[in-house]
């Protein structure tokens, strides 16, 4: 790409207001395997499990619909902190239930919205709470907890972070089976949290259904998600072990990455097919890697050392090298769409809500993200906002709460 189109585009980008999470990951980075953690799916279960070692929201299908919304904890001091995570336990374990809210009397302000009816639907629902560096600050005395690897999140070339929409001390992911039941449930969960903690940003998200079929497409056209790690690699791949330097408490959590990327789909969409897939690296009607000619081929890069098929600065391809080396630093990805509709020069305001978790931020996220400096792809698409955190452990059974070894 020559340097006047490519500050063109980069001028295009720099009017617009952020509406989307930092992140420049859009395929690729795991292993190819279509028995994958965590495949988008068109329907699921009418309810998901909340009890577990394990949050749930992070190995289950997506949901079709999303939130990632972050706050900025107000409460005073350790005890109404505690306070604040009991009550989003309580509320996180009725709403995941479904189930008919109380009758509060004609006397008092409704018990539950009725956004949803007179019923709750438990309709798929998944609350998966995430800690943010900035909670380990002196406020709360939890400064010798921090997990090892929480830290501000990076600034890499290419982004441009937009304050208002990066970081928080929390972060809720809520996500469905239908969009009423995202908002119903953030809904319930802010009004029952005011003094504790006070909403930052937000960004909702949806996934495609498969078109015609397989995994599901992003806006830029393309299938995001064909490459994660099988389910027996969880362990390897996703939740903190024993014996890793991370606090006692953090065993069974996972680094919970966020990144919000606008995508410049008015100039995206005049890059000719060939261009376009090879940027990629993959067809955009299969989804098969360019070498290949289904979606869940695996790529011979042995075969095409110079980059003659798919080449060298391809996005599968600097994402995942498929190396000795490049092993290490597999993630499992839970990406969601978004449009919010038009931004201030008229372009639409759309993009995706790039969601990965993993053992250890640096050597995955940070590994692969870094070497996607510079990719093509930088010119249609702009990180500005989102953050990192860190996933909690799973609420074990009704007597557990979010957090509890954490602020015990």
């Amino acid at each position: 790409m020559d340097m006047n189109r490519r500050n063109l585009l980069k001028g295009a980008l720099a009017g617009t207001v952020g509406t989307a999470v930092t992140g420049g990951v859009l395929v690729g980075g795991a292993q190819a395997d279509h028995q994958a953690i965590a495949p988008a799916a068109d329907t699921g279960p009418a309810s998901v499990p909340f009890h577990g070692a394990h949050q749930a929201g992070i190995l289950t299908p997506q949901q079709r619909f999303s939130t990632h919304a972050a706050f900025d904890v107000t409460a005073a001091n350790h005890a109404e902190l505690v306070d604040l995570f009991r009550t989003l336990t309580e509320r996180a374990r009725l709403l995941t239930a479904g189930g008919t809210p109380p009758d509060l009397g004609v006397g008092t302000p409704p018990s539950d919205s009725e956004v949803l009816g007179p019923q709750v639907p438990a309709d798929g629902l998944t609350v998966t709470l995430s800690v943010g560096p900035g909670l380990f600050d002196d406020r709360f005395g939890l400064a010798d907890r921090r997990p090892a690897k929480l830290v501000p999140m990076r600034t890499f070339p290419n982004d441009a972070l937009e304050p208002a929409w990066c970081h928080g001390d929390l972060l809720l992911q809520v996500c469905a089976h239908n969009p009423d039941t995202v908002h119903h449930a953030l809904r319930d969960l802010t009004r029952h949290t005011r003094g504790g903690m006070q909403l930052r940003y937000r960004m909702d998200g949806f996934v495609s259904p498969p078109r015609p079929s397989g995994t599901p497409r992003n806006l830029l056209g393309f299938k995001d998600g064909t490459a994660q790690p099988p389910k027996s690699d969880a362990d390897q791949v996703v939740w903190v072990p024993p014996g890793s330097g991370e606090p006692a408490w953090a065993v069974g959590g996972s680094y919970h990455v966020v990144r919000l990327i606008r995508m410049l789909i008015e100039f995206w969409d005049r890059v000719s097919i060939r261009e376009q897939e090879r940027m990629f690296g993959r067809r955009r009607d299969s989804g098969a890697p360019l070498d290949g000619s289904q979606e869940f081929d695996t790529p011979d890069y042995s075969r095409d050392p110079h980059g003659d098929v798919i080449p060298l600065d391809s996005h599968i391809r600097l994402a995942n090298p498929r190396t000795a080396q490049s092993e290490p630093s597999r993630i499992l990805r839970r990406p969601y769409n978004y449009d919010n509709g038009v931004d201030p020069n008229g372009n639409m305001a759309c993009g995706l809500v790039f969601v990965c978790f993993q053992q250890d931020v640096e050597r995955q996220f940070e590994a692969v993200q870094t070497r996607l400096i510079n990719e093509p792809l930088v010119d249609y698409i702009q990180p500005f906002g989102g953050g990192y955190f860190f996933a909690l452990p799973g609420v074990r059974d009704e007597h557990d709460w979010y957090g509890r070894a954490l602020l015990a």
